[in-house]
């Protein structure tokens, strides 16, 4: 069996997550402690064997194709020597690595750090810092996995949080952590990265956080799945004809568009759906609206016009995920590497899957045995604000047949891997794409949205204006904290469904 991930990665940073939302995974059978003794190797498994990581750059970025080993391993100015960049862009990506000039002089601490929320880090490296304009080419798709934009688009502030060059010579005063993260799991871009990567490393699993998706399944509707633990759910079957049975306490209706949602009086929702080209409606005490936000106005009318607002602000990122199985990966050994970032190409990041072993499944140990490489791309605007260049790009990604996909992918893994013996026609047995339109939650950034937006848990926040209860209905999912975790989405799950049974209890009503 091989798995990838179709959408939500990763559990990130699980040490900041709540009581309640590290409670619900303990409960779900995901136990921290298990999953890192049995997968103390998930990445270094590949560093073990010798391999690296890696930058291609393309001929037709950079005038030639050219695959240079050691890109986050080996010292930065051994790397640059051996890439094709112009001997000044080399001398200046050098500086911008070692550099310790402190650009602003004549200004407080305070001060720096405004200026840096104001300011992209594209501008910070070419025009504060002088480098050549290739330099900026070498991250501009460092943060695509997080933000889904360029550098254009993403404050210097946070590449300085989050430990890339060129601010060695700053005098900033450290600040607490907890004024980076409001949100539990922290916000994109906004995590401070000693505090992320202090206490345990984030969790993979083979199918991403579907895993906990299924394990919440197999907890509300036990005769549907049977796995009590995050090994037995890797290759559980679900007996879908078990879901949505009269006798179970919760019921699962797969294939069914909710299309209206609105009181039928103070006491009671109504909800109504189709399925199979019908139209039903279910009536209940109270209901949550877990969708995201921009779909809310349009199924349940009732909300004032500024919480409608509210909730179309936000603009999820378009990304794919592509899992390409292969019936081997020794070219990657032969190469020496196991990740490849390659700025300027379709698909910025290449890599082989973590290293992991979950009950039944494993990850492939020998490079003769097949193994999904993941692919990721993202469709953007550069130069626009961050919600434009998300619209853009989404529109830009479903108007992209899969014949395209196909193209840049075995394109870009023969010119890549061809030289240490990959054939494309041989050697891939199995393309997925996973196209993900509406894929992370927008969180605030001082270059397109006030700063007490991003820095501060004002109630003023376009997710807390739309959030707010209406009556019985209640909504919740992870725009409501804007943030893209998955932790957050817990927390609103327990906000949401705690605020209706205060008003049913404040009102003396039975929820």
């Amino acid at each position: 069996m091989y798995l990838v991930n179709g959408g939500t990665l990763n559990v990130e940073a699980p040490q900041q997550y709540s009581s309640v939302a590290g409670g619900l995974l303990w409960e779900l059978g995901v136990d921290r402690s298990r999953y890192f003794e049995k997968n103390q190797k998930m990445w270094s498994r590949y560093a073990d064997m010798g391999l690296k990581g890696s930058m291609f750059f393309d001929r037709e970025t950079f005038g030639e194709d050219k695959l240079v080993v050691g890109y986050g391993d080996d010292p930065f100015d051994e790397f640059v020597a051996n890439t094709p960049l112009s001997e000044e862009a080399k001398n200046d990506a050098v500086r911008l690595y070692k550099g310790n000039e402190n650009h602003f002089p004549d200004l407080s601490s305070d001060q720096i750090r405004d200026k840096l929320a104001h300011m992209s880090y594209r501008d910070y490296v070419t025009n504060v810092v002088g480098c050549h304009a290739d330099v900026i080419k070498l991250f501009d798709t460092g943060l695509m996995g997080i933000f889904v934009t360029g550098m254009d688009a993403v404050p210097a502030i946070y590449c300085r949080e989050m430990g890339y060059p060129g601010f060695g010579g700053l005098d900033l005063d450290e600040i607490s952590p907890n004024q980076l993260v409001h949100e539990p799991g922290g916000q994109h871009g906004r995590e401070n990265t000693a505090r992320a990567q202090s206490g345990q490393q984030d969790m993979y699993f083979p199918d991403g956080n579907a895993t906990i998706a299924r394990l919440l399944v197999s907890s509300l509707v036990p005769d549907a799945v049977s796995a009590d633990s995050m090994e037995e759910i890797i290759d559980a079957r679900v007996d879908y004809s078990s879901l949505d049975r009269d006798e179970n306490t919760t019921r699962i209706r797969l294939n069914s568009t909710v299309i209206n949602v609105g009181h039928e009086n103070s006491n009671q929702v109504e909800t109504q759906y189709l399925q199979g080209g019908k139209a039903y409606s279910v009536k209940s005490k109270a209901a949550v609206l877990a969708c995201w936000n921009s779909v809310i106005p349009h199924i349940c009318r009732e909300f004032s016009a500024t919480q409608r607002e509210a909730m179309s602000y936000g603009e999820k990122s378009p990304l794919v995920y592509t899992g390409v199985l292969v019936s081997n990966w020794q070219s990657f050994v032969d190469a020496g590497i196991s990740r490849v970032t390659a700025p300027g190409s379709y698909h910025p990041s290449i890599g082989l899957p973590p290293s992991l072993n979950l009950g039944s499944y494993q990850t492939s140990r020998d490079p003769q045995q097949p193994i999904v490489v993941r692919m990721s791309c993202y469709f953007n605007e550069p130069g626009l604000s961050r919600r434009e260049q998300h619209r853009i790009g989404r529109a830009k990604m479903l108007e992209t047949p899969f014949s395209t996909f196909e193209h840049h992918i075995r394109d870009q893994l023969t010119r890549v891997l061809g030289p240490t013996g990959f054939d494309d026609e041989r050697d891939i047995l199995g393309i997925m794409v996973n196209r993900w339109p509406h894929g992370y939650t927008y969180s605030y950034n001082p270059l397109f949205d006030p700063d007490e937006w991003a820095y501060t848990t004002t109630p003023e926040r376009p997710a807390i204006v739309g959030r707010q209860r209406l009556g019985r209905i209640a909504i919740a999912n992870t725009d409501s904290s804007a943030s893209p975790h998955t932790d957050g989405a817990i927390n609103e799950a327990y906000r949401a469904v705690n605020e209706l049974l205060d008003s049913a209890s404040s009102s003396n009503v039975d929820g």
